[in-house]
């Protein structure tokens, strides 16, 4: 990579720092704490979510990887905090296209946001080997190195910028360093809809030996976001 396509593929601007908490991410991925000990867990990407600083402090043994991981805790903080204020304005004006019962309103969406970044960004301090930096799709791990894969809110979602290709070389690199399953949620776009060559890729993994398994899960908040894929490696 050249310093130049280093430069854009870093540049804080260009990363979103928002994440999920810990009891979204169990019911995001229909996991329990009891299922999840005793593995070797990647969440990836893993952006300000603080699912692996919770998991770790809780007895699970869990390593995050993103982009933004290049950056120090401390500009991701206030990137972080820039973005989730950004986030909450867009909020007021699209929230017709959101489920509310799971947050109830604007305001507690925002502490959920907040509790996430906090927890996240103070753990990077503190154990920040378990943070890695990635540029997908390419990821500095051995073959078979976890257990199971957790893929929240960048797969498939991001389809108007990421081409089917990407898709298939990230999904190769994911089934190379796990050893049992990755799960990947939401299986539909930033507007709501079912990815469009989500069938397709079912037929890629399945024709590669995986078991593949839509599943509905007790977690929606944007409108249709309610199904994961649970890939089980062959």
């Amino acid at each position: 990579m050249s310093k130049a396509e280093q430069s854009t593929k870093l540049d804080l601007e260009r990363i979103i720092f928002i994440g999920r908490t810990f009891d979204e991410y169990l019911d995001m991925f229909s996991l329990s704490e009891v299922e999840l000990h005793g593995k070797k867990i990647l969440d990836c990407p893993a952006g300000a979510c603080s699912f692996t600083a919770i998991g770790n402090k809780t007895g699970l043994d869990v390593t995050a990887c993103d982009i933004a991981y290049y950056h120090s805790s401390e500009a991701l903080k206030t990137k972080g905090l820039q973005d989730i204020e950004h986030a909450m304005e867009h909020m007021e004006k699209a929230k017709n296209n959101y489920k509310w019962d799971y947050f109830n309103d604007i305001e507690g969406l925002k502490k959920h946001r907040l509790s996430a970044l906090n927890d996240c960004t103070n753990d990077m301090c503190k154990s920040s080997e378990h943070y890695i930096p990635v540029t997908l799709p390419t990821l500095p791990f051995n073959n078979a190195e976890f257990d199971i894969i957790l893929s929240a809110h960048f797969l498939f979602m991001y389809a108007d910028r990421l081409n089917y290709q990407f898709h298939i070389e990230t999904l190769n690199e994911l089934l190379r360093v796990t050893k049992e399953e990755i799960r990947i949620f939401p299986l539909v776009d930033l507007e709501g809809k079912r990815y469009e060559h989500l069938d397709k890729i079912i037929n890629f993994l399945a024709e590669n030996g995986c078991t593949v398994e839509e599943i509905k899960v007790p977690y929606e908040f944007q409108t249709n976001a309610n199904s994961m894929l649970k890939i089980i490696k062959g």
